[in-house]
């Protein structure tokens, strides 16, 4: 891996012990004659059961190795991992982020899996623009693990109170706006909608619905300046400052959006198809909730993503672990995840099992929205980038600045970071 990178890393390094007991160097190394053991880390607790039935049924057709799930929270994660990363002590096979996949794939730090998809992996059989987020210079470096859509999460018992019919796939943003208006009640703390300063759950889609850009093509230069997203975060703005059908953008740092929903004071929010196994397992949401896929604007679209599952550079067992990423890439492996229900598995034809895997929720509205879903935006710099966006935009949504001067700035700054 890169030397400039590692330097950057280097304030990390006390922190690579933590990750000691799924480092690849602490690995048994392959041989055919020896078990061979390699570590998974992944960060989702909701799929953990579903992980360690894929590596149970591929230690049945592999016997002589051994696979070691290993869940670190998201808010650790990737400390955890640029830490190990610089003592070169990596997990063997890891869950891979869009946002980060650049820095990783750039700096050397996985392994090149090119030729298992010309050999043992159809690349084919995943969404390309998901394949395309873990491949650079013609080079892949992670395979499609899962794919998500964003939905209209409701609460049916406000709905009814207000006399409101559900969401449906004819609403507009009107009706959007005209549902949050009758069922906000700031008396009871009761909000219509929730609109935090979150590019993925909130803005990037109102942004695609109204034929808005936030990137070039090329992904080289901001396009927050464009006339059709600025009329976008106008009107989110106005969800939160001019209708007050939105908490405060305060109130939402206290409370996130889930916890205004599972707690019975919000009317709509929009949730990722990821947050299933946590509505799943809550009795307020499976008794009170449903989701719908998003209303229009001037056109349908919900922001997609997926993530990928990559082999460390320096693993000491690449036959072992390209075997398990090359598993976890077949259609097998596939439906187990799907039947689980933790997230749409990326392999095509899977998603059905994981739309019945939740049978108290319209689900399939998710899958229903992959017709005219939009990659999230991404490039070289894309943690920069949003940090950029989410420090300015707050003093849009609280109502300090215009759109125009919150957009003009976010541009100056974030082509100054990709260029």
């Amino acid at each position: 891996m890169k030397k400039k990178w590692l330097l950057k890393s280097l304030g990390l390094m006390f922190m690579g012990s933590m990750l000691v007991g799924c480092s690849s160097n602490n690995s048994q190394k392959d041989s055919k004659n020896e078990k061979a053991t390699i570590t998974y880390a992944i960060w989702d607790t909701n799929q953990e059961s579903g992980m360690k039935k894929m590596a149970s049924e591929f230690e049945k057709e592999n016997p002589n190795i051994k696979v070691n799930v290993e869940v670190t929270p998201w808010d650790q994660y990737w400390t955890k991992l640029d830490a190990a990363a610089t003592g070169e002590s990596l997990p063997d096979v890891f869950w891979m982020h869009s946002n980060e996949a650049y820095r990783y794939m750039s700096n050397d730090i996985l392994l090149d899996l090119t030729e298992s998809t010309k050999d043992n992996i159809d690349l084919t059989k995943f969404p390309k623009e998901i394949t395309e987020l873990y491949s650079l210079n013609d080079k892949q470096y992670a395979i499609p693990k899962d794919i998500d859509t964003i939905g209209l999460w409701y609460n049916k018992a406000l709905f009814d109170e207000a006399g409101i019919e559900y969401p449906n796939e004819n609403w507009t943003w009107d009706d959007l706006l005209k549902a949050a208006k009758k069922i906000t009640n700031t008396d009871k703390g009761i909000y219509g909608i929730a609109a935090p300063n979150n590019g993925h759950e909130g803005y990037w889609n109102f942004v695609y619905q109204n034929g808005g850009e936030m990137l070039n093509d090329s992904r080289t230069k901001s396009e927050i300046t464009n006339p059709a997203t600025r009329e976008a975060l106008q009107f989110y703005t106005d969800l939160i400052v001019k209708e007050k059908v939105s908490p405060s953008i305060d109130q939402l740092a206290e409370n996130k959006p889930v916890s205004f929903m599972q707690s019975g004071r919000l009317g709509m929010g929009l949730f990722g198809s990821w947050m299933l196994a946590d509505f799943k397992s809550n009795e307020y949401m499976v008794k009170n909730t449903d989701v719908a896929v998003l209303p229009k604007g001037k056109q349908r679209a919900s922001v997609y993503n997926g993530l990928g599952n990559a082999v460390s550079a320096t693993t000491k067992n690449k036959e072992a672990a390209t075997k398990f990423v090359e598993f976890l890439g077949s259609e097998k492996a596939n439906l187990i995840s799907a039947e689980e229900g933790s997230a749409i598995p990326a392999y095509s034809g899977t998603a059905d099992k994981w739309v019945e895997s939740a049978k108290d929720f319209n689900v399939k509205a998710y899958i229903d929205m992959m017709d005219y879903s939009v990659i999230r935006p991404f490039s070289k710099e894309t943690i920069k980038v949003e940090t950029i966006e989410t420090d300015n935009l707050s003093e849009l949504f609280n109502g300090k600045k215009s759109v125009n001067e919150v957009t003009d700035k976010i541009a100056t700054e974030v082509d100054a970071v990709l260029k």
